[in-house]
């Protein structure tokens, strides 16, 4: 079974973190939106976050969503919703389990939403695209790394492919961009 993960489009935040405010995607690149849509191939099911920027991102591939499931919902920062990233505190010196671990007042640890998404993921048994966050594509991650996952970038509008064998997952792919089609 193959797991594709696309993080959605830019997200319309004004530089401030999104995390559970249902913000817009920038979906105007359509050279970028179809160099992805090709990259992707055939997606299986396509389940989404209900998160609108999600939902549009899915809408601008051209992809015929068969579900939302709210598991998928990114990380709820509680009070650093809606903040300027510059305004955040910089936890860049903790070691990667205390920051799985780090729960920002009125929200949710890494390892709180990955205990919500990786149920989900697990239950999965035909091949599926999941269009969400970076937070849902680290928890998938963290199938195969642990806390390590929160060490990998996940730009907009990139696609993370995981395998499920006899033995557990393995990662084909991590944070592959539409500029990526176009690399030697």
């Amino acid at each position: 079974m193959r797991l594709k993960l696309l993080r959605h489009a830019p997200p319309l935040t004004g530089g401030r973190l999104a995390g559970r405010r249902d913000v817009d995607a920038d979906c105007s690149d359509s050279s970028a939106c179809a160099k992805m849509r090709r990259m992707i191939g055939d997606p299986g099911r396509v389940i989404c976050s209900p998160a609108r920027r999600c939902l549009q991102t899915a809408a601008a591939l051209g992809f015929e969503v068969t579900g939302t499931n709210p598991a998928l919902w990114e990380q709820d920062y509680g009070d650093w919703e809606g903040q300027r990233y510059e305004d955040l505190p910089d936890l860049g010196d903790l070691e990667p389990e205390r920051i799985a671990a780090h729960r920002p007042k009125g929200g949710e640890s890494f390892n709180d939403m990955a205990a919500r998404v990786l149920p989900e993921l697990r239950s999965l048994s035909d091949d599926t695209l999941i269009v969400a966050h970076a937070g849902t594509v680290r928890a998938a991650l963290s199938l195969v790394v642990g806390a390590a996952a929160l060490s990998f970038a996940v730009a907009p509008l990139s696609l993370t492919i995981m395998r499920r064998t006899r033995r557990g997952w393995a990662v084909e792919a991590v944070n592959l961009t539409a500029e990526a089609e176009c690399s030697p």
